[in-house]
């Protein structure tokens, strides 16, 4: 069975939406506001060429299969990685590098230099993905946010 890396469009929502609950790491980083349909749509509307999702090609013509997506984005200056997923049945396959390489290419195109992610501390198989992948853990600074919506968690 082949992967092939192809750019996320809304149409995508409700399958990423599926593969992001596969997996407890991924329904813990969601919130109902921006990872709703309508906060999905204005995120590729911004960032429509830096979005992209691993799908399956078995060959036989089968519906293509979602296995792995990113979203990632940026400000003109600093580049973000905001989701990333591969369905625990297809980890260790080497979709997450693919992605990550796809995703660092389209950034690096767009002008942008240097690229940051959120990974949750306890999420020990992701933080040794990212440090595999050559991204450093910056001790230096506090991350903060500031809820505008009470609809929107908080945080720990």
């Amino acid at each position: 069975m082949g992967i092939s890396i192809r750019p996320v469009t809304i149409d995508d929502y409700d399958e990423i939406f599926k593969l992001w609950n596969s997996t407890e790491q991924s329904k813990k980083a969601l919130n109902p506001v921006d990872d709703s349909r309508e906060g999905i749509a204005r995120y590729l509307r911004r960032n429509p060429d830096t979005c992209f999702l691993a799908v399956t090609n078995d060959g036989f013509g089968n519906a293509p299969e979602v296995v792995g997506v990113i979203l990632t984005g940026h400000d003109g200056r600093r580049g973000i990685i905001h989701h990333m997923c591969v369905h625990p049945s297809f980890r260790r396959q080497g979709i997450a590098g693919m992605l990550v390489k796809k995703a660092e290419a389209a950034l690096k195109a767009e002008g942008i230099n240097k690229i940051f992610g959120l990974v949750f501390k306890d999420n020990d198989p992701a933080n040794f993905f990212w440090e595999s992948q050559g991204y450093t853990l910056r001790t230096n600074l506090n991350y903060r946010n500031k809820s505008l919506n009470d609809k929107v968690p908080q945080g720990e």
